[in-house]
C-alpha cells in the first residue's frame, strides 16, 4: 500500500506541473545557434562575460535587452567603441511632446514605485512625459512579472528599444523573486526608470567597461547595431550614480545626476 502511495503521488504530480500553464517555455542556451552567436558577436556584444539568455520570444543580452532574432539578423555591425559615457540608440520616441501611458500590472508595490519613477521624469519638464492609467488597454508601456525562469538564470528583468516607427518598446519585465520583499522602494523605483530609459532610447552609461558597475574583467558592449550615439555635454569616462549603469542593487537609489539630467533634456 505504501509503494502504491509513492506512485500515485508522483504520478498525481507529474500530471500537476504537466497541466500547469507556462508563460514562455524554457529554451537551453545550447539551443543557441552559432549563427545567432556569430552576428552578436560581429555587432559587438559580449557573448562570452556576459551571458546570452534564450526566451521564446527571442533573446536577453547585455543583461536586461530584449532582441528578437529577426532583430538581431537584421542588424548592421557598427565600429563604434567610444569612451563617451552617455549614448543612446538611432531610434527615439517621436511625435514630441508626447504622453506615454504606464499600466502596471503587478501588486502595489511596484505601482508605487513607477509612480516615484514616473515623478522622476516628469520632474525634468521634457517633451516626453508619463502617466500610469488603470487599463492596458491602449497603453504604451506595461509592467508585468516575469517568466518564473527569470529568477533560474539570474535575470533581474528585460525591456527593449524604441521602434523605427517612433514608439517606445511597450513591454517591462521585473522578476518578482529579486524585487519583492525589497527596503527601499527608491531602489525599485530605480531599476523601473532604467527600463524604462531603455524603452526610450538610453543604453548603458558604461557599456564601454561594464566591470565598472557589474565587477569583473573588463568588457565593451560595442555598437549592437541598434546604435551607440554620444549625447554632446556629458563628460567621458563613466558617471557614478547614473541611473542607467548596466549594474546595480535592487536596493540602491539612483536619482538622476547631474548629467543624467544634461542627457535626457537633450534628447526630450
Amino acid at each position: 500500500m505504501r509503494h502504491f502511495s509513492l506512485w500515485a503521488m508522483a504520478l498525481l504530480a507529474c500530471l500537476l506541473l504537466s497541466c500547469e500553464p507556462q508563460e514562455e517555455s524554457v529554451n537551453p542556451e545550447d539551443g543557441i545557434s552559432p549563427g545567432i552567436l556569430d552576428q552578436l558577436n560581429a555587432l559587438g556584444f559580449n557573448t562570452v562575460d556576459i551571458e546570452v539568455k534564450k526566451i521564446e520570444t527571442g533573446y536577453i543580452v547585455e543583461g536586461d535587452i530584449l532582441l528578437t532574432q529577426d532583430q538581431i539578423m537584421n542588424m548592421t555591425p557598427g565600429s563604434l567603441l567610444p569612451t563617451e559615457e552617455h549614448y543612446h540608440t538611432d531610434n527615439l520616441v517621436s511625435g514630441l511632446p508626447r504622453t506615454i501611458s504606464v499600466f502596471v500590472d503587478m501588486p502595489q508595490l511596484y505601482r508605487d514605485a513607477t509612480d516615484i519613477a514616473i515623478a522622476r521624469y516628469n520632474a525634468e519638464n521634457l517633451n516626453l512625459t508619463f502617466q500610469r492609467v488603470t487599463s492596458s488597454s491602449g497603453a504604451d508601456m506595461v509592467l508585468r512579472a516575469s517568466p518564473f525562469w527569470y529568477f533560474w538564470f539570474g535575470i533581474l528583468g528585460s525591456a527593449g528599444f524604441p521602434t523605427a516607427s517612433g514608439d517606445p518598446f511597450n513591454q517591462i519585465l521585473l522578476t518578482r523573486q529579486f524585487y519583492d520583499n525589497v527596503s527601499n522602494i527608491n531602489g525599485l523605483a530605480t531599476t523601473i526608470a532604467h527600463e524604462i530609459g531603455h524603452c526610450i532610447g538610453f543604453r548603458h552609461t558604461d557599456f564601454m567597461d561594464r566591470s565598472f558597475s557589474c565587477g569583473g574583467a573588463p568588457s565593451n558592449e560595442g555598437d549592437g547595431g541598434v546604435g551607440a550615439n554620444f549625447i554632446p555635454g556629458t563628460p567621458s569616462g563613466p558617471d557614478p550614480g547614473s541611473w542607467m549603469l548596466a549594474c546595480g542593487n535592487p536596493e540602491g537609489d539612483r536619482p538622476f545626476t547631474a548629467n543624467d539630467q544634461i542627457a535626457l533634456d537633450f534628447l526630450y
